[in-house]
């Protein structure tokens, strides 16, 4: 017998590198594929626009049956019809859910799973930005970011989690769509409460994790990615630094990821500064900015990684952006 047939080896391919990890069982195919997904379920919070709209898109051009909600949907209903249109294998269900009530979110979690069975990818985008220094912001302001940054992203969480455990769906998937703003405070008073909730997101991103080890122990698996601009593949092949573990092929844990891109040309910057269009459009001026595409292929490379692999922490931002 081939003594790597005994060792039930699989091999990782880590740049130039080539190395074993041994007791992972080869049962699947370590090729990237979205296949096993077509027909499946996929939650994308704040669909209407920007990157959600573009992670929704990429998801039904790839056989998904995508449930795209906002406050207002009419933007995700002319994506759906665009969709449709362009013949694409999956579908788009626009719904509309306000992500800043608690009982709008349960409302939604439990027509899914009246009309669908329930969720199989919940990818967390939905954020929002008020222009509240910490020294004279208002309240007001403060609570609307808490409430869809950072709660709403934790009941999300929490309801997909228990539709999966409930059905026993073991190769599901949660995706948070972070900030470099949560890594990183930039010295912009307007914008530091924002960070705050995104730095919260990094913190429960980890906490998530833990919970998930204890409740399955053997999960061990850790991917971090630098990417410089230019695509999502591109960036691996030219010195993204990949850290890969396996584990067990027997229990299937739920994957967490965490993206956080910099600056992605998308209308968030005017709706910040909704008082002041100039400075908005000077955001995206000074430098070639990621495309909500950019985000949205990051997302299929995560999700189309096979089940013994597990994407932790993936941060992306422009060649030209220092911070």
């Amino acid at each position: 017998m081939n003594p790597l047939e005994s060792e039930k080896t699989v091999e990782l391919l880590l740049g130039q590198e080539t190395k074993r990890a041994p007791s992972c069982v080869p049962k699947y195919s370590s090729t990237p594929s979205m296949e096993r997904w077509r027909g499946r379920l996929a939650l994308v919070t704040g669909a209407s626009a920007g990157i959600g709209a573009a992670v929704a898109r990429a998801l039904v051009q790839r056989g998904l049956k995508v449930l795209g909600c906002a406050r207002t949907v009419s933007n995700i209903e002319t994506l759906a019809a665009e969709c449709k249109s362009a013949g694409y294998p999956g579908t788009l269900l626009p719904y509309k859910c306000d992500l800043s009530n608690e009982e709008d979110i349960l409302s939604m979690f439990s027509a899914v799973r009246n009309q669908h069975n329930g969720v199989d990818i919940c990818i967390n985008n939905a954020g929002l930005a008020r222009p509240e220094p910490l020294l004279s912001g208002h309240t007001s302001g403060w609570k609307d970011m808490l409430n869809v940054n950072v709660l709403a992203v934790s009941i999300c969480t929490r309801e997909a989690y228990q539709s999966m455990k409930e059905r026993n769906v073991d190769d599901g998937h949660i995706i948070n769509i972070n900030s470099m703003s949560g890594h990183h405070v930039v010295p912009q008073s307007v914008v530091h409460f924002y960070s705050a909730t995104k730095y919260a997101i990094t913190a429960l991103t980890e906490g998530l994790r833990q919970e998930l080890r204890e409740a399955n122990t053997h999960i061990r698996a850790t991917v971090r990615e630098h990417l410089p601009h230019g695509g999502f593949e591109a960036g691996m092949g030219r010195g993204g630094i990949v850290e890969m573990e396996t584990y067990p092929l027997s229990r299937h844990p739920l994957p967490l990821q965490c993206i956080s891109p910099g600056v992605v040309e998308t209308g968030f910057a005017f709706k910040l500064h909704d008082q002041d269009p100039v400075k908005a459009a000077e955001t995206y001026e000074h430098m070639k900015c990621l495309k909500p595409e950019d985000v949205a292929e990051a997302v299929i490379f995560v999700l189309s990684t096979p089940p013994h692999v597990q994407i932790g922490d993936i941060q992306m931002r422009p060649t030209e952006q220092v911070t």
